[in-house]
């Protein structure tokens, strides 16, 4: 099996703003406005614990 080659510029997860509507749309039931996807996004960067879910999977996928 080829094994991927990556580069430490690669993008592993993202969020897009459809994501971001999908969520405003379920909890608001309605789109957010450019000012308002504008005014969360660093919040959500905040909430994000990446470094605990990297260390999680590297973990959990540790061939032992």
């Amino acid at each position: 099996m080829n094994q991927l080659m990556f580069n430490e510029e690669d993008t592993i997860y993202k969020l897009t703003v459809g994501d971001i509507q999908n969520v405003a749309n379920q909890e608001l039931e309605r789109n957010l406005t450019n000012k308002e996807i504008n005014n969360i996004i660093d919040s959500i960067a905040d909430r994000i614990p990446w470094y605990d879910a990297i260390a999680d999977a590297i973990k959990d996928n540790q061939q032992l």
